[in-house]
């Protein structure tokens, strides 16, 4: 009988554990399969920018514009295919001399195309915005985005915005 009561036991404490887990959320940091080790290989040493690499300060700034979202990793449709594609910002060292840099990766197949667009010092951010119009921080430069934008930013700093033109990625200085 007390088998019998130890199994049930264990039995309840591991439906108990699977629920909790399955009740938990994803870390919004996570990677798509493949992708992590895709990433690793080709940037080895380097990590996606999570919420405790940023400052308290631009910690709240991120979390009140973007919530629980992941400072360097956002899913867009920059190419206009609408393959998995994701806008990722690595980083290496520590501060103050730590290196970023914004990398495209979308999935093809099994494998991933990998494109960088920018590089940079510190410690910046992502995050997409929607297609349209996107003026330059001087007014001479304009790009008619067809398909969702990537938004790479150093907060109170500098803010690019790339836009992919069918053939290549422009980018516009939203501010500096």
């Amino acid at each position: 009988m007390r088998l019998k009561s130890a199994f049930v036991c264990l039995m309840i404490l591991g439906a108990a554990a699977a629920i909790q887990a399955a009740a938990a959320p994803n870390d919004p940091c996570d990677l798509p399969p493949g992708l992590q080790a895709e990433l690793s290989k080709r940037y080895p040493d380097t990590r996606v920018v999570r919420l405790a690499d940023l400052s308290q300060k631009n910690r709240r700034l991120f979390q009140k514009d973007h919530g629980k979202k992941c400072p360097g990793l956002a899913r867009v449709n920059f190419y206009g295919d609408g393959k998995p594609t994701w806008a990722v910002v690595l980083i290496s060292g520590e501060n103050p001399k730590r290196k970023a840099e914004l990398v495209m990766a979308r999935q093809i197949g099994d494998s991933w195309e990998m494109r960088s667009l920018d590089k940079t010092d510190g410690t910046p951010v992502v995050w997409r915005e929607g297609p349209g119009k996107y003026d330059d921080l001087d007014g001479k430069k304009v790009i008619q985005a067809t398909s969702s934008v990537v938004v790479f930013a150093g907060y109170g700093s500098w803010s690019v915005l790339y836009a992919w033109t069918g053939k290549d990625a422009e980018k516009v200085q939203l501010s500096d």
